[in-house]
C-alpha cells in the first residue's frame, strides 16, 4: 500500500474513528479496476464488498433481450455490494467499472463481522444506502421524463464528482448503454455542449470546460442526488488513525 494509493481517499473508511480504521483497515486488498471489468452479474453471489478510490462503478439493470440501463453510479463516496448490507447474498443489477483505477475489497464475511460487531460503519451504511436510493429514483424519473441532454448532463456532474480531474474516457457508445438511449442520441447531445463549448470531446477523451455551464444546463435530478449525498454524508468526523 503506497502512500499515492490510500483506503482513506475513500469517504466511508475516511469517515470512521480511528479505532474502527486500524480494525477494519489491515483487511483491504488493494486491486485494479479496469474500463468495462465486471465485478458481478445479475443473480451472482456477492463474496467481496468494494470501496473505490478512484475509479467509478455503475449499477446497470439489464432485461432478458440484453439491453441495459443504468441505475446509479458509486465512487469514492459509497461501497460496492450494499446487498450483503441489506441481508442479501445477491443482487438483480450488474456491477461495471465505469471509470478505470483502483479500489479497496474486503471479504463479504469481514464485512459482516465488522457490521455485527460494532456501530459507527453500520451508521454510515444505512445513511449511504439511503443516500444511493435516492440517487436510483432520481435517476428512473429522469430517464422517463428528461430529455437525452439534460441526462448527459446529469451522468457528467455525478461522474466529475467522483474524479480528481476534469476528464472522462468514455465513449457515446458506452455511454449510451449506460443510460438506456440510442448511441445517436448521445452524440447529438455531446455535439450540442461541444458547440456551446462546455465540453471537449475528442478519440473517447471527455473534458469538461465549464462546469458552472453545464449545471445551469443540467435538469434538478443532479441537484436532488447532490444535496441529499451531502446532507447525509460522511456522518462520523474523521479522525486521525494512531
Amino acid at each position: 500500500m503506497s502512500d499515492k494509493h490510500s483506503p482513506l481517499q475513500n469517504h466511508l473508511i475516511n469517515a470512521l474513528p480511528a479505532e474502527d480504521q486500524a480494525r477494519l483497515i489491515p483487511l483491504l486488498e488493494w486491486v485494479p479496476m479496469t474500463l468495462g471489468q465486471v465485478l458481478y452479474e445479475s443473480g451472482d453471489t456477492l463474496r467481496h464488498v468494494y470501496f473505490p478510490t478512484n475509479s467509478i462503478v455503475s449499477l446497470l439493470y439489464v432485461t432478458e433481450s440484453g439491453a441495459s440501463a443504468e441505475i446509479s453510479v458509486v465512487g469514492n463516496e459509497g461501497i460496492v455490494g450494499v446487498a450483503l448490507f441489506m441481508g442479501g447474498e445477491s443482487t438483480t443489477n450488474r456491477a461495471i467499472v465505469q471509470s478505470a483505477g483502483h479500489a479497496y475489497r474486503l471479504p463479504g464475511k469481514y464485512f459482516k463481522n465488522e457490521l455485527n460487531q460494532h456501530g459507527q460503519l453500520m451508521i454510515l451504511m444505512l445513511r449511504y444506502t439511503q443516500a444511493l436510493l435516492t440517487q436510483m429514483a432520481q435517476t428512473s424519473v429522469c430517464n422517463r421524463h428528461h430529455r437525452i441532454d439534460q441526462q448527459l448532463c446529469r451522468w457528467l456532474l455525478l461522474s466529475l464528482d467522483r474524479l480528481m480531474s476534469n476528464e472522462l474516457v468514455m465513449t457515446h457508445e458506452l455511454i449510451a448503454n449506460m443510460l438506456g438511449v440510442r448511441r445517436e442520441g448521445v452524440t447529438d447531445a455531446a455535439s450540442k455542449l461541444q458547440k456551446l463549448g462546455v465540453i471537449e470531446y475528442h478519440r473517447g477523451h471527455i473534458t469538461v470546460l465549464d462546469r458552472p455551464k453545464l449545471e445551469e444546463l443540467c435538469c434538478e435530478c443532479y441537484a436532488v442526488v447532490k444535496q441529499e449525498t451531502d446532507r447525509l454524508l460522511p456522518y462520523v468526523p474523521k479522525q486521525p488513525v494512531k
